[in-house]
C-alpha cells in the first residue's frame, strides 16, 4: 500500500472491496471486530485469520497497534487534546516510511 493512495483510499471506504489480499482482508476484519466489541474474540476469530494467511506474529502486531489506538483515542477525546491537521499526518508519515518511527540520531559534534 506505500505509495499508492488510491489503494489506501479504497481500503479505508470500504476494506471488503478493495483490492487487496484475503490475508489483509483477515486483518482487518480481525481489527474491525477488535475496534466493535473487543470482548467477543474468541478462537473462530483467531482461526479464521490464520485460515487466511496470518501468523501469530502479524496477529499480536495488529491486535496491539488497534489497543493502543482506542487508547490514544479515548485519552485524547477525554482530555480536549486537539487533532493534529491532515498536512502534519501526512508529513509524518512521509517521515515514518522513511525512517521509522524514532528520530535521526543527533549529528556527532565531539570534534
Amino acid at each position: 500500500m506505500l505509495g499508492n493512495r488510491a489503494l489506501v483510499d479504497a481500503v479505508l471506504d470500504d476494506y471488503t472491496t478493495a483490492p487487496i489480499s484475503d490475508a489483509e482482508r483477515a486483518m482487518f476484519r480481525l481489527i474491525e471486530k477488535i475496534t466493535h466489541d473487543s470482548s467477543q474474540i474468541g478462537q473462530a476469530d483467531i482461526d479464521l485469520a490464520k485460515a487466511a494467511g496470518l501468523d501469530d506474529a502479524t496477529l499480536y502486531d495488529a491486535i496491539t497497534v488497534c489497543a493502543l489506538f482506542q487508547f490514544y483515542n479515548t485519552w485524547i477525546d477525554a482530555t480536549g487534546v486537539h487533532d493534529l491537521p491532515a498536512a502534519a499526518y501526512e508529513a509524518m508519515g512521509k517521515r515514518m516510511a522513511t525512517g521509522g518511527y524514532a528520530p535521526a540520531p543527533a549529528p556527532d559534534t565531539s570534534g
